[in-house]
């Protein structure tokens, strides 16, 4: 892992850059539903190291892995199968010229960390990282302070990028407002960066939440977590400071696909200017 990558997500300092982050969504891993049993590891790797090189091949900066095809996802700690499978597929995957982050859905950390840290990768997103949201997998609360720690036992060198009020959740009780939950993630969960999304997958992201959130936080990575396409990603890059995308580049426009690399060079054409 280079050390350039870790101090990058690590900085306090806004990157001079944009970071642009596109999604390898992991086929469903042994365990889950909806893998076959004629489906082989090989055939999981293989499509994810595909997606992976044609990302990179576009003129991403990296990805993120996500089991996104472990559906219905376990609400917090995933079996151990689903750890050691994904640790597998991380270290098989391009990696040494490239910002690697790891998810695990719906909110492990405390794996994604572990997936990390054995397969050399540069951080996790976490989905929910303080307070407790109503999700479609029940409540998720946050294990900022388990995840702390356990960075601090690994080494302390992996980034934290958080969701700030995620999709496909809404918050416990009396909402409140964005950029509260912008700080409290920043300065008590003791994120590295932010990310902001719209309602749901693919969902755009609202312009004024961004605004938002970059002025309650103006010391931490922004990203786009949601809804960046190639006609609305140049405007939004205006205030964020990186975008994660994934839906937008898959072919035909179907998220059980790969990704499409004439779509991913078009987006990066239009988000690099």
């Amino acid at each position: 892992m280079s050390e350039d990558k870790q101090e990058l997500l690590l900085s306090r300092e806004r990157p001079r850059d944009k970071i642009l982050l596109g999604v390898v969504h992991l086929k469903p891993l042994p365990g889950s539903p909806g893998c076959k049993d004629s489906e082989r590891l090989d055939t999981v790797i293989e499509a994810a190291r595909e997606d992976a090189e044609n990302l990179l091949g576009a003129g991403f900066d990296g990805y993120v892995i996500e089991n996104f095809g472990d559906l219905p996802f376990f609400p917090e700690t995933v079996p151990p199968v689903t750890t050691a499978v994904m640790t597998r597929i991380a270290c098989e995957l391009p990696t040494s010229e490239a910002i690697v982050i790891v998810n695990v859905l719906r909110n492990d950390p405390l794996a994604a960390l572990s997936i990390a840290a054995g397969a050399g990768l540069d951080g996790i997103r976490v989905n929910v990282h303080t307070s407790a949201m109503l999700t479609d997998q029940g409540i998720i609360e946050g294990r900022a302070a388990e995840t702390l720690r356990l960075r601090s036992q690994l080494g302390g060198k992996l980034g934290i990028l958080a969701d700030v009020d995620v999709k496909h959740a809404v918050q416990l009780g009396t909402a409140r407002e964005l950029a509260d939950l912008a700080r409290e993630t920043a300065y008590r969960g003791l994120a590295d960066g932010l990310i902001v999304t719209g309602r749901a997958t693919g969902a755009p992201v609202a312009p004024e939440e961004l605004t938002e959130v970059r002025q309650a936080v103006p010391d931490r990575h922004l990203f786009i977590g949601s809804g960046a396409t190639e006609s609305n990603i140049a405007s939004l890059l205006e205030t964020a400071d990186g975008a994660i995308v994934g839906s937008s580049l898959k072919i035909d426009d179907d998220i059980a696909r790969g990704i499409d690399p004439e779509k991913a060079r078009a987006w990066i054409l239009a988000a690099r200017g």
